[in-house]
């Protein structure tokens, strides 16, 4: 059974990390259209809209790749842009927007159909449970991440 519960850490880790990865990355590509997304929510003032449109992927692209080579700080984030993006989504669904949510950037099947804020926040909620038990397994097991220092120690000595 700890088998399957270490290989169901490694796997939640390495797929977490990927789906932050690859939204941000999606994002990054091309901001402009994620600005239009973020300005569809009402939630941030016009000209923050770039900034935000800009380091929101840049944050999940370099947490997902943290939670990957599993660099201290990196879970947290993507934990904490999770309860962010619940809240954003909840607060969507509560006024009903009927927008698209903006999670995987512009070729989302969801900005086709738009109606997937219920579903995206659904799947949120997965991300975060899987965040949850990555936490409590790291506790119980006593694993420790690295701190970024440490990959440049390591480059050097190399």
């Amino acid at each position: 059974m700890r088998a399957i519960l270490e290989w169901g850490y490694r796997l939640i880790c390495w797929t977490l990390g990927a789906v932050f990865i690859y939204t941000g990355s999606v994002k990054l590509m091309n901001p402009s259209v994620f600005g239009v997304v973020i300005e569809a929510y009402g939630i941030v003032p016009e000209i923050l809209i770039p900034l935000v449109a800009v380091t929101l992927p840049l944050l999940e692209l370099t947490a997902g790749i943290g939670l990957v080579f599993d660099i201290k700080g990196s879970l947290a984030i993507i934990t904490g842009l999770l309860v962010l993006f619940l809240a954003v989504l909840g607060y969507a669904i509560h006024i009903g927007l009927d927008v698209d949510c903006g999670c995987f950037g512009p070729e989302d099947p969801e900005a086709k159909a738009f109606h997937g804020l219920r579903t995206a926040f659904f799947r949120d909620l997965i991300m975060l449970a899987s965040a949850c038990f990555v936490f409590g397994w790291r506790k119980f097991k006593g694993i420790v991440p690295k701190p970024f220092s440490d990959y440049f120690k390591q480059l050097q000595s190399d």
